[in-house]
């Protein structure tokens, strides 16, 4: 597959789109602030997955400072991920999305397609060591062709997305 290619593809397809939009936002929020609000804690949630956005909407936005202020800061990388758990409706893929504006040189967005992309099985739930594995093989394949981690997640999105039958 070539990387670049399907990462000028994604980026082609959302050009100007809300999701666009959003990704610039949070991004440009995240430069000054190292925790979220609720109103970009809620518009990345939804970019990221809309089906729980009662359950989003239901933690209040002290929680979600508080919570997103503590992962933000810890060194301990499983605390980082896990923390976030304890908002309402944010599993592992929201949880990285949030970790990835946070830090987008460090983690990866934890997305069906790019784990159907790598050629892994789906799993029936996500783990802290499967988080790691995860991240450290997104990583690896940055390193390796020396591009963001961000430019790998649209290209094996991108991937499956023309790729992947039934999606």
């Amino acid at each position: 597959m070539d990387i670049i290619e399907y990462a000028n593809r994604y980026d082609a397809r959302y050009k100007g789109s809300k999701g666009e939009l959003t990704e610039n936002e949070v991004r440009d929020w995240l430069v000054n602030h190292r925790f979220l609000d609720k109103e970009h804690f809620l518009k990345l949630c939804i970019w990221k997955w809309k089906r729980p956005v009662k359950h989003y909407e239901s933690n209040s936005d002290t929680l979600i400072q508080e919570i997103t202020r503590f992962s933000f800061s810890t060194e301990c990388e499983e605390a980082r991920i896990k923390s976030l758990l304890i908002l309402k409706g944010v599993c592992y893929p929201a949880a990285s999305a949030i970790l990835h504006f946070a830090f987008s040189d460090l983690y990866p967005i934890l997305d069906f397609r790019v784990i159907w992309a790598l050629g892994w099985p789906q799993p029936n739930a996500y783990a802290f060591s499967y988080w790691e594995r995860y991240c450290a093989t997104i990583r690896g394949i940055a390193e390796k062709e020396n591009i963001p981690i961000r430019t790998v997640d649209k290209a094996y999105w991108e991937y499956s997305k023309e790729n992947q039958r039934g999606w």
